[in-house]
C-alpha cells in the first residue's frame, strides 16, 4: 500500500495500460510504499533507459535484501532467512553465478523441446474441459490458471499422482482471501512435501528438472537451496503465464484482426506471443535493487543503501522504446522490451514462458476458431492482488 492507504503506485493499471498517475510519475522518481511506521520511501525507475541501466548494473545494485546477524547462514557471511535460500533474485555474485551455472541446463532449448509434447498434452486436456464444460465456459477458471502449474510440476518433476495435491498446497499458501493461520498450514505442508521430494530425488534421481540437478550436481547445491529454487519457480512461473494466457486472450478477442497471426507459422506466432508479452508485461517490478555505493541515474544521485523499484510495464511502454508503445501489433518485429528483465537476471525460465504461451494460443483457437466473449458487456474483472497483473474470469463462447 501506499502512505495513502490506496495500492502502490507500480502496482496501479487501467485495463492493459499502466495507470494515469503511473504514467505520470515520471522517469525516476522517489515515491512511498506501505502506511504508517511501515512506510519506506523508494525511488521508482520507469523510463526504458533508466530501468535497463539500474537492472543491468549488478554491481552497484545489489539485489541481496539487507539482513541482520540472526539472519546469517551457517557463519558463511551470507544473510538471507531461510525462505529465500534459493531464490536467484536475491542472491549476487559470486552466489548467483555459482547457482545460476547449476540451473540452466534445465532450461535449454533442447530441454524445452522435450517438454514441448508434454505441455501439448495438459493443454489439450484443458481444452477438453472447457469443450466439456460446454459454453459460457470460464477461460481463467478452466483453462488459463491450470496449465502453466501443471507444466511446472511436469518440470519440477511432481509425479502425476501427487501433482493435484501440490498444486493446490501452493495455492492455498498464495490464496490472500484464506486466514493467514490456513495459509501457513498450507505453506508447512508444501514445506514438507519439498523435504520428502528431496530425499527422494536424493536416492534416486528422476528425469525432471531437480533429479537433473541431483544426479549432476548433488554435491555441489544443498536441499534447501533446491527447495528454494522450486519454491521460486511455482511464485514466479505460475502466477505470470496464467496472467498472460488470460490478459492476451482478451487483448487478442478485442483485435480480432491479430489473432490470424496465430494461424500462421511458428515463427508468426512467436512473434506474436512476443509483442503480448511487452503489451501486457503482467510483472509489476522485480526484486528491488539497493545501491551499494553513490549512482548517478538520470541526472539524479541514487544514494547508497536507497532502493529502486524498476515499474517493467512502464519500462515497455516507453515511446522511447516505441513510437506508438501504447499500440499492439502483433506483427511487430521484436524490440528490447525488459518484460522478463534484464542483465544478470533475466528470466531463467523465459524460454519457457514463451513456448507455453505460443503453445497455448495457437491450441485455443485450433479448437475454438470462432472464440468469441460470451457476454460483450460482462464486466472483465482485473487480478490485482497477485503478484503478477491478471484476470479474475473470462467467461466465454465459440
Amino acid at each position: 500500500m501506499s502512505g495513502d492507504g490506496s495500492p502502490p503506485i507500480h502496482t496501479r493499471r487501467q485495463g492493459f495500460d499502466p495507470a494515469d498517475e503511473l504514467r505520470a510519475a515520471g522517469t525516476l522518481t522517489k515515491i512511498s510504499i506501505g502506511s504508517g511506521a511501515d512506510a519506506e520511501t523508494t525511488w521508482l525507475a520507469a523510463g526504458h533507459a533508466v530501468v535497463r541501466q539500474v537492472l543491468g548494473d549488478h554491481k552497484r545494485f545489489s539485489t541481496r535484501r539487507r539482513f541482520d546477524r540472526r539472519d546469517e547462514i551457517g557463519g558463511t557471511g551470507v544473510f538471507r532467512p531461510r525462505e529465500l535460500v534459493g531464490n536467484l533474485m536475491d542472491y549476487d555474485p559470486p552466489e548467483h553465478t555459482r547457482l545460476r551455472h547449476l540451473l540452466t541446463p534445465g532450461f535449454t532449448q533442447r530441454r524445452m523441446r522435450r517438454l514441448a509434447p508434454r505441455i501439448e498434452e495438459i493443454v489439450t486436456d484443458r481444452l477438453d474441459a472447457m469443450e466439456q464444460a460446454g459454453p459460457p465456459a470460464d477461460l481463467i477458471e478452466l483453462f488459463a490458471d491450470e496449465v502453466p502449474g501443471a507444466v511446472l510440476c511436469e518440470l519440477i518433476g511432481v509425479p502425476r499422482d501427487d501433482q493435484a495435491m501440490f498444486l493446490q498446497l501452493c495455492h492455498r499458501h498464495l490464496d490472500a482471501s484464506l486466514s493467514a493461520r490456513k495459509r501457513a498450514a498450507a505453506g508447512e505442508a508444501f514445506a514438507r512435501y519439498l523435504v520428502a521430494m528431496m530425499a527422494r530425488e536424493r536416492k534416486d534421481p528422476g528425469d525432471g528438472f531437480i533429479g537433473s540437478i541431483v544426479a549432476e550436481h548433488g554435491d555441489t547445491i544443498t536441499d534447501e537451496e533446491l527447495r528454494g529454487v522450486c519454491v521460486q519457480l511455482m511464485l514466479a512461473g505460475d502466477d505470470n503465464v496464467s496472467g498472460m494466457i488470460g490478459l492476451g486472450v482478451l487483448a487478442l478477442l478485442r483485435h480480432p484482426e491479430q489473432i490470424a497471426a496465430l494461424r500462421g507459422d511458428d515463427q508468426s506466432a512467436d512473434r506474436a506471443v512476443d509483442e503480448l508479452i511487452r503489451y501486457l508485461t503482467v510483472p509489476y517490478a522485480p526484486t528491488p535493487r539497493t545501491a551499494v555505493e553513490d549512482v548517478m541515474v538520470a541526472d539524479q544521485v541514487i544514494k547508497e543503501g536507497e532502493t529502486v523499484l524498476c515499474s517493467l510495464p512502464m519500462a515497455n511502454r516507453d515511446r522511447a522504446l516505441l513510437p506508438d508503445a501504447d499500440r499492439l501489433d502483433v506483427t511487430r518485429t521484436p524490440v528490447p522490451h525488459v518484460a522478463f528483465g534484464h542483465g544478470i537476471h533475466h528470466c531463467l525460465g523465459a524460454a519457457l514462458t514463451r513456448l507455453q504461451l505460443r503453445i497455448a494460443y495457437t491450441a485455443l483457437w485450433r479448437r475454438f476458431p470462432a472464440l468469441q466473449l460470451a457476454d460483450p458487456a460482462q464486466e472483465i474483472m482485473f487480478r490485482t492482488s497477485t503478484p503478477a497483473y491478471g484476470l479474475t474470469s473470462l467467461l466465454v463462447a465459440w
